[in-house]
Order: C-alpha cells, then sequence, then structure tokens
C-alpha cells in the first residue's frame, strides 16, 4: 500500500505535470515558430531583393543609410526599454532558464518576432534559430503562467521543454534539440529536464508535420546529401578537420573578446545607437558588394555544396562575415548566432577541401564531407557543445555511414578548445551580458535551513533534480526523524515532507531569490545569516 502511494504521488507530482506542460510548450511553440519561419523567409527574400537592387543603384545608399539611423534611435530605445531583446537568443534563453535573468514572456515573444525579422530585412548576418529558442522559452513560461501560484516552480522545466522544441523546429533535428536542454541549457542530466524536454520536442516535431505542409515551410535545415563512408586509411581527413576547426574556434573566440572589448572599451564614450548605426552601414555597404558577406548564411551554406566558389572569395567572406557578425551580436542586435556559425565553419571546410583537392585529390562527394565534418567541428569547438554536435551530424547532415569519423573530428576539435581554455561562443556572450546587468550591484551571501512543506514541488524530488534558484548551494540534508528515508541504487534519497536543507546562496535581488526559493520548498520564515564565504 505505501508502495502503491509513493508511485501514485510520483505520476502527480513529476510524470503527470511534466507531461502536460512539455506537450502544451512543445505544440504551441512548433506553431508560432512555423509561422515565423513563413515570415522569416519573405524578410530574408526582401532584403536579397533590396540588395541587388542597391547594387545597380548606389546613388541611393545614402538615402537608406538615414533610414537606418532612425532604425538605430528605435533599436536603442527598445533595447533599453526590454534589455531581453538584445543579442542572440539562445545566450538570453540559457541565462533565463538557469535563473539569471528575470523575464516577461508576452513582451519577450512578441518583440523577438519582430525584431529578429527586421533584422533578417536588413540584411544583418544573424539566424533565426535563436529567435525560435527564445520565442520557446517564452512559450514555455506563458503555459505555467496562469498557474503560476501554485505551479510556479515549474516555469524553468516548462520553459526548458519550449526551448528545445525551439531548436528542434528550427533545426530539424528533434534529437539535438532534446539535447540542448542538457548539454548547453543545464550542462546537466536529469530525469526531470529528459521528459519535459523529450515530451517538448515530440509534440513540437508532430505539429510541425501537420503544419509545414501547408505552409510550404521545409522541416530540415540542409537536404538529405549521399556521403561516401570514410575507410580506416581514410581516417587523417577527420583527424585535419578537426585540427584545423579547434583551432580556427580558438581564435575566433579571441576574436570576440577583441570585438567586444574594441566597442566596450574604445568606443566607450560613444551612445548606443550610434554603435547601432555604424554596424547597419557596415551591413548596407556589405550587403551591397555582395549578399554572401551578409544575412543568415543559410543560402551560402548551400551554395559552397557545389565547390564553385573562388579561394580568394571564400577568405573575404570568412573574414567580414566573421566580424559583421561578431559586431552585430556584440552590439545587441536581435538574431541568432547559431547558423551563422554554421556558415562560419562551412566556409574554412571549403578552404580546407579545396586545398586537400589540390594536394591529394578529392571527389566530389569527399568534398562535400569535408564541408559536413567542418560544420560538425564547428558546434563542437565554437559552441562546446559535442554531443549535440554528433547527433546534429546524423539527424541533418546525413552522417549515418560515418558516425566513428564524427565522433572523432568532434572530439578533436573540442579538445583543442578545451586545451587552450577557452569558453564557447553562448557562454562567452552570456558571461558578457551579466556582467553589464550586474554593474554596480551589491551581492549578499545567505546561509540558512529551510524546512521542505507539506505539498512542497520538491516532495518525492532528488536535488539533482530540481532547479534551485541561481548561485544556490545545497550544503546538506537532513531526513525527519519520523521517515525511513528510501534509498535508490545510485545511494540518494528523495526529499520529503519535513527534511531540512542547509543552504547558501549568493544574490543581486534577495526578495527574489527568496521567492523562487519558497516556490520549490513552500512558505515559511526562516532566519538570514550573511556570510562571508561561498
Amino acid at each position: 500500500m505505501k508502495q502503491a502511494g509513493k508511485y501514485t504521488s510520483y505520476l502527480i507530482n513529476l510524470i503527470f505535470p511534466a507531461l502536460v506542460f512539455g506537450s502544451v510548450a512543445g505544440a504551441l511553440t512548433a506553431v508560432v515558430v512555423v509561422l515565423y519561419k513563413v515570415c522569416a523567409h519573405h524578410a530574408i527574400a526582401f532584403a536579397e531583393t533590396g540588395y541587388h537592387y542597391l547594387s545597380g543603384h548606389a546613388y541611393l545608399l545614402p538615402v537608406v543609410a538615414v533610414g537606418l539611423f532612425g532604425v538605430a534611435w528605435v533599436l536603442d530605445w527598445l533595447y533599453t526599454a526590454v534589455p531581453n531583446l538584445r543579442g542572440g537568443g539562445i545566450p538570453t534563453s540559457i541565462a533565463v532558464l538557469r535563473g539569471l535573468l528575470p523575464f516577461r514572456w508576452l513582451r519577450n515573444l512578441v518583440g523577438i518576432f519582430g525584431l529578429s525579422l527586421a533584422t533578417f530585412a536588413m540584411g544583418v548576418p544573424l539566424g533565426n534559430e535563436g529567435p525560435a529558442v527564445q520565442m520557446g522559452t517564452a512559450i514555455g513560461r506563458s503555459v505555467v503562467a496562469p498557474f503560476a501560484k501554485k505551479h510556479g516552480a515549474w516555469g524553468r522545466y516548462s520553459m526548458t521543454g519550449g526551448a528545445c522544441a525551439g531548436f528542434s523546429v528550427a533545426t530539424g533535428a528533434p534529437i539535438s534539440g532534446i539535447l540542448f536542454g542538457i548539454e548547453e541549457a543545464h550542462q546537466r542530466i536529469s530525469p526531470m529536464i529528459i521528459i519535459v524536454s523529450a515530451t517538448a520536442v515530440l509534440f513540437s516535431h508532430l505539429t510541425t508535420q501537420l503544419l509545414a505542409p501547408l505552409f510550404g515551410v521545409s522541416t530540415t535545415l540542409f537536404p538529405a546529401m549521399e556521403l561516401p563512408a570514410l575507410g580506416v586509411g581514410e581516417v587523417w581527413i577527420p583527424l585535419v578537420v578537426g585540427v584545423a576547426m579547434g583551432l580556427f574556434a580558438v581564435a575566433f573566440l579571441q576574436y570576440y573578446r577583441l570585438i567586444s572589448g574594441f566597442f566596450s572599451r574604445t568606443l566607450r564614450r560613444m551612445h548606443s545607437r550610434y554603435k547601432l548605426f555604424l554596424v547597419l552601414v557596415a551591413v548596407l555597404v556589405l550587403g551591397t558588394l555582395s549578399f554572401s558577406f551578409v544575412s543568415t548564411g543559410h543560402e551560402l551554406i548551400l551554395t559552397l555544396f557545389e565547390g564553385n566558389t573562388a579561394v580568394w572569395l571564400l577568405l573575404l567572406i570568412l573574414v567580414l562575415r566573421s566580424t559583421g557578425t561578431l559586431c552585430a551580436n556584440t552590439n545587441g542586435i536581435t538574431g541568432g548566432i547559431f547558423l551563422p556559425m554554421l556558415a562560419l565553419g562551412a566556409v574554412l571546410a571549403s578552404l580546407l577541401g579545396k586545398g586537400l583537392d589540390s594536394l591529394f585529390g578529392l571527389s566530389p562527394a569527399q568534398y562535400t564531407l569535408v564541408l559536413v565534418l567542418g560544420i560538425t567541428a564547428c558546434i563542437s569547438g565554437m559552441m562546446k557543445m559535442p554531443l549535440t554536435a554528433i547527433i546534429f551530424a546524423v539527424e541533418a547532415l546525413s552522417c549515418h555511414e560515418n558516425v566513428i569519423y564524427v565522433v572523432l573530428v568532434a572530439t578533436v576539435s573540442f579538445a583543442i578548445t578545451e586545451l587552450f581554455d577557452v569558453k564557447s561562443i553562448n557562454d562567452s556572450v552570456l558571461d558578457s551580458r551579466l556582467e553589464k546587468l550586474n554593474e554596480g550591484k551589491t551581492t549578499r551571501v545567505i546561509d540558512t535551513f529551510v524546512t521542505v512543506q507539506k505539498g512542497a514541488f520538491a516532495v518525492g524530488k532528488q536535488i539533482r533534480d530540481i532547479f534551485w534558484p541561481a548561485n544556490l548551494f545545497v550544503l546538506s540534508l537532513k531526513h525527519s526523524p519520523d521517515r525511513s528515508a528510501e534509498v535508490n541504487q545510485h545511494g540518494e534519497k528523495a526529499i520529503a515532507e519535513g527534511d531540512v536543507l542547509h543552504v547558501r546562496y549568493l544574490t543581486y535581488d534577495e526578495a527574489q531569490t527568496k521567492e523562487e526559493l519558497m516556490a520549490i520548498v513552500g512558505a515559511q520564515d526562516y532566519a538570514e545569516q550573511e556570510d562571508d564565504v561561498i
């Protein structure tokens, strides 16, 4: 009887809410992101048509530049009013999912949808996957919002499901979407993360399959490709690509610090609207010269698979797109960096492919495989997501016959970035963002004890499964003396009513941290003892 009650409680308090919030967040995210992809397609087409027209009517550039100053002024006002609309959607979503940033779902959903479309219409070299992830995060919050008073602690789980669903729909890689929540968003494995993420991705995938034909939207990021299966004697190909991409990732991440420092220190006295204006004008000039220098990079990647781009142009694209994407992101222009990073990886891999072809001779299929391996190594090295890179290569890049070599190229690229101790581009952007957000704020370090109340969210769950407030550590757990705690095969105990938790946390906003903690353990008063050591 006791065992049956335990399973009933587990179903009611964990499995059922995870399935409900995950499925609703996933399905709604798919609806919004499919509509978003339709709009983004038209915005990108508008930009391409506009730049082709301007390339033949250069006398209009000053007029367009004046208009861009007005755009920069409006963008600066919006970014000041709603800071979460700034920059790449993935770093912002990661910060929200980890409890590091405040978040209002409706204004973020509407703002990201509209501003990212404006970004595409201007040809800024940023992508749509970041906004899709952030919109999924907002939708995940909206699902829990009506039940926030009783189920507020489920917010970050539902948002995780929405973010994973957004990544899945944007890239056409559902398993990679699940891994995104584990490897990148939270950087840990938990049954609750897996259940919510998998449920959200499943329902988003099914919904996308139903809606995509109606709106004429592709469900895949890249077309299916026939790639040759590498033999043991060709193992040098993924080794060369992995080393090259790993070194490029190190250089690129250092270049990000240089660009960021230039705008934050060298141009620190310049108003942010003028910095935005400079970036938009630079994009205008580059787009007029060649559309390959701007936009999301998706069409560029497809063009590179054909292998007809000259080496000098590839080098120019690599330098200009790297600079343009980093300048746009550093100044907070709304848009993702995942797809632009893939484009940079494809450009460098194309250069490698041409070099290897001139030295050893490559077949067209082998050249294509070098590009695919380069994109994979880019995800693993620049974004520090080796597991996601491997699965993405199989799901989206047709690498079914070369799994071992995909693992090799991802491992080599990742190992090189670890050797040089560089952070991923997402973590670098996130750290810069949080540094600006918390500049001048004072922190408190609180050491205290809280008691798990009856019916609290924490009941029946393990410490590892709970999204505690940011920078909170559970130092010890003392079970109530009137129960016999059951230990699972891993030596872990589920939290029960009456258990006492010794917690220590660093906070910039004491009231917000207490609210989040009470949503987990139940409302109560507790003594605050300020500490100097974490």
